[in-house]
């Protein structure tokens, strides 16, 4: 692919810039036109390599004018979740390979520090950055160093638990953090909650605001007040604040110096914003304001679609869609969606839970019917599992859909508040496994393993999106306690997928094919793959016995003790880690039964996965049909 960063495209003021230190050479009323240069350059480039396109095109000002005024990377910027960092990636050095975004072995779609100096630190899951950027700035200070810190957090990440955590202890030891909050008013979704509601009233009454910081700026001039005498000002502009309002600000709450709000998207007026309060004491909030999707109207129309809308005309708008002759599988998603909305129909106990993902995990149906019964409470897995205990308390059936990389960060309050109180929540875990581009933050690799720890607790896999019908009518009225139900981001493999739903007994596998040279034992969707290579083994001659496990816990022990007896060499597979997994689980068994033959385990190694598409990382990790039917072959030569 060529590089998308050529003169003939148009950027004589971005061509110049490779590192920040070039960004500084350029006059302030040059910024604009280079803000218009690089959104040219990413929708021209994500038009092909799709990524997260709308929050980046609304944070392209504040980017530049961060840069611009900070000695990065010297002085420090800590990204939250990350999906605004492009144009920061743009401005460090790889704009020229930005066309491998997301792709193999080239950018991540993340801040990561192993591929530039310039990422101060990781980003994927949201709400960490005012904790992670607290923490440099505070051992900036304990060095003594001159070193500027930037929290720069999006308004929907903002609502997660941990940046109230953050934000409550940044006053309490000494450092000069400065907290850059970009409210869109979206996450993916249209952000909710209280203090979604508290930003807009901010924003749409920002006359005190901004006459409280011009009185800061006449004060400093006339050198009236002085820089450590920060808290006292503080104290001064909360009592104008409540005079004025009869309110108090929420920030100046936590005893943070609040400005703003401002137009985020002035570039000019951002760095002298920025200058004017870079080197204030003590922690303190820059309030901005953006569109999502700005400068380019279809996302700023639709932002929702377009947070990472695919491949795309940018001439047009019109978004590119694989089109087929014949039908295909649907999204699981889709089916989970739909199916949700079936059992809704059936019982008015049905609940839906979500944290921020009614899009992404196709809750949009339900919210559509049954807005009453359908819950999204934002960037908070912490509390969307918890609020999903407390309902089932009540009675009703939640079915609570986080992430499966999102479910690792309400790890306690799922031992504590779920299973302790043995509660009747249905899990279900979207983009389990291998999910493609967005890479090792995102994987959702660990489910398996942390949740076969928990007692109580039903762990299970969908062979195909019929069987994922059947376990969700199953989990929500034949099962009880605690149940998770895995599967992956993407299509599945039936087409004639809406059949009636049916009860499936309780940690039974089902026997798929009978052998007694092999025997292979797949968990979910994967299995399909196996399916395939069990067939070519047949053909070759072999002897294959299939086993759909359906649940990692609790295994079907007796029919496992069946394998045992009919075989002497088994393959396990799974699309999760090998540590802790069900092939563990089997192997444990294995040996308390006295298993005396051979045992493979094919799942996802010790390391954490890098980006590319499923195909590439199912490849890496030995997980595609060529290399599942190799592994079969050596285990039947030995």
């Amino acid at each position: 692919m060529p590089d998308s960063s050529t003169h003939e495209q148009g950027y004589p003021l971005l061509d110049q810039i490779e590192t920040p230190s070039d960004l500084r050479r350029l006059k302030v009323e040059e910024l604009p036109a280079l803000c218009a240069e690089i959104r040219h350059f990413m929708l021209s480039t994500l038009s092909s390599i799709p990524g997260h396109l709308g929050a980046n095109l609304g944070a392209v000002e504040i980017t530049v004018a961060m840069h611009y005024v900070f000695d990065t990377p010297h002085d420090r910027i800590v990204w939250d979740v990350g999906h605004q960092a492009y144009v920061h990636k743009i401005l460090t050095g790889r704009r020229r390979d930005f066309h491998t975004l997301r792709t193999w072995g080239g950018l991540a779609g993340f801040p990561i520090p192993s591929e530039s100096k310039y990422d101060t630190f990781a980003a994927g899951h949201a709400s960490n950055s005012i904790s992670a950027a607290l923490g440099m700035a505070v051992g900036t200070a304990l060095k003594e160093e001159d070193r500027r810190v930037v929290a720069f957090i999006g308004d929907g990440a903002m609502s997660g638990g941990m940046a109230f955590e953050g934000l409550n202890n940044a006053s309490s030891f000494p450092n000069n953090l400065l907290i850059i909050l970009n409210d869109n008013n979206m996450s993916i979704d249209k952000n909710v909650g209280g203090l979604n509601r508290h930003m807009v009233n901010l924003l749409t009454n920002p006359t005190y605001n901004s006459m409280r910081y011009d009185m800061y700026r006449m004060l400093r001039k006339l050198h009236i007040v002085h820089e450590d005498q920060h808290k006292d000002l503080q104290r001064f502009n909360n009592r104008i604040k409540a005079l004025l309002s009869g309110q108090t600000n929420f920030f100046d709450s936590f005893s943070i110096r609040y400005l703003g709000p401002t137009d985020g998207h002035d570039v000019v007026h951002l760095v002298q914003l920025l200058q004017d309060i870079r080197d204030m004491k003590g922690p303190r909030l820059l309030h901005i304001s953006t569109t999502k999707g700005k400068g380019y109207i279809p996302a700023e129309k639709e932002p929702t679609i377009w947070h990472a809308p695919g491949k795309f005309d940018p001439s047009t708008g019109e978004r590119i869609q694989s089109v087929s002759s014949t039908p295909q599988p649907p999204k699981y998603q889709d089916v989970f969606g739909k199916t949700l909305v079936e059992l809704a129909d059936r019982d008015e106990r049905i609940v839906s839970v979500t944290p921020a993902m009614p899009t992404g995990c196709s809750m949009t149906f339900m919210m559509e019917k049954y807005p009453k019964r359908s819950f999204d409470v934002g960037i908070a897995e912490e509390h969307a599992v918890t609020f999903s205990s407390g309902l089932a308390a009540e009675g009703f059936i939640p079915v609570c859909n986080i992430y499966s990389t999102f479910m690792q960060r309400a790890y306690d309050q799922l031992i504590h508040d779920v299973a302790l109180t043995e509660s009747h929540v249905v899990f279900c875990l979207d983009r389990a496994g291998l999910v493609g581009e967005d890479g090792a933050t995102h994987q959702g690799a660990f489910d398996i393993s942390y949740l076969r720890t928990i007692p109580s607790m039903t762990v299970c896999s969908p062979y195909d999106e019929v069987q994922l019908r059947h376990l969700m009518y199953s989990a929500a009225f034949d099962w009880v306690g605690p149940v998770a139900i895995r599967y992956p981001r993407g299509a599945g493999s039936v087409v004639e997928w809406q059949q009636p739903m049916q009860s499936y007994p309780h940690g039974r596998a089902r026997v798929l094919s009978e052998g007694s040279s092999l025997a292979i034992l797949s968990l979910g969707p994967i299995g399909v793959s196996a399916s395939h290579v069990v067939e070519r083994l047949q053909a070759e001659g072999y002897s294959v016995a299939h086993i759909d496990l359906v649940f990692a816990k609790p295994l079907d022990e007796a029919c496992l003790k069946e394998v045992f007896a009919s075989t002497q060499k088994i393959l396990t597979i799974e699309e999760g880690c090998l540590n802790g997994g069900v092939g563990s689980a089997i192997l444990q068994l294995a040996m308390q039964e006295d298993y005396a033959g051979r045992i493979k385990t094919l799942g996802l190694p010790d390391e954490f996965i890098p980006h590319g598409t499923p195909q590439e990382q199912k490849l890496y990790c030995g997980l595609d049909e060529e290399s599942i039917y190799q592994a079969a072959k050596r285990l039947l030569a030995h």
